[in-house]
This record gives C-alpha cells, sequence and structure tokens, in this order.
C-alpha cells in the first residue's frame, strides 16, 4: 500500500493541492478514509464513463457542480455531507480539472478538507484537434466503467 503522505502535491490556492490522476489512485488506494468525488454532469457520467474504484472497496461519491444549463448546484455541499463527506482528504474530479478546483476551494471554506484537484481530470483538455485523448483519468488507463443508462 502506498504511503499517501508521500503524494507531491502541487500548491493551490483555497485548497490542499492539485494532484495528477496515478496519485489520486495512490491516494485512494492508500488512504482508507480518502473519497473520490466526481462532480460532472449526469450527462458525462452517462455518457463518457465513470471512475471504478471497486477494487480499492470504495465507491466515488457523485454530486454535479453545474446543473443541466450550466446552473450551479445550490445543493452542492449539501449533498456531499448527505454522502457522508465531511471530512478528508477529499479527491475532486471532473471532465478537465477545471470544476473540480472550484468544487475543491468550496468544500475547503466550509470546513471539508482536505480537498484536492485532479489534474486533468476524467478526459483531459480538448487537444489542438479538438480530441480529449491527452491526459485524464481515463487517458493514463486507470480503471473506468461506462456509466449508468
Amino acid at each position: 500500500m502506498s504511503d499517501p503522505a508521500r503524494i507531491d502535491v502541487r500548491p493551490a490556492e483555497g485548497y490542499a493541492g492539485d494532484i495528477t490522476p496515478e496519485q489520486a489512485w495512490e491516494l485512494l488506494a492508500g488512504d482508507p478514509s480518502a473519497v473520490l468525488v466526481d462532480v460532472r454532469t449526469q450527462g458525462e457520467w452517462r455518457t463518457i464513463g465513470i471512475p471504478d474504484t471497486a477494487t480499492l472497496e470504495k465507491q466515488p461519491v457523485f454530486s454535479e457542480w453545474v446543473q443541466a444549463g450550466g446552473v450551479p448546484n445550490p445543493r452542492f455541499l449539501e449533498e456531499l455531507r448527505a454522502a457522508g463527506v465531511t471530512d478528508g482528504p477529499i479527491v475532486f474530479l471532473c471532465r478537465s480539472g477545471q470544476r473540480s478546483i472550484a468544487a475543491a476551494r468550496l468544500a475547503t471554506a466550509s470546513g471539508i478538507a482536505p480537498a484536492y484537484n485532479v489534474l486533468d481530470g476524467f478526459e483531459g483538455a480538448p487537444g489542438a484537434d479538438g480530441v480529449r485523448d491527452q491526459r485524464g483519468w481515463k487517458v493514463v488507463g486507470l480503471p473506468w466503467t461506462a456509466g449508468p443508462a
């Protein structure tokens, strides 16, 4: 089992820091209290897939940061707490690593910490060709599965 204290965290303002998808997996595997929170939309979960943490004997928490139409989710913190996410470490994941920064900052400001952002998210930002296949959880080969139908 890896030592989560040895994960090299990139500094960040307002939350614990940025970690690579591989470091996120190490933290989740090495710390029984670590939780993965996927903040993408229901549509993204269905069409793109979701992280598969079954081998770690833990399930991700799914809570949209923004809802359909780009409207912020006013129940985000309430949903985290209802799912038992009250302290950390929490690893936030979105599609490219941007919404998860905001989620990590809000969680930290609300006392749910330490909160980390997964760099490049689930698929990474689009490359010059517009395709999201350069970086991210899914691209680096971490376990994932098709989302709910």
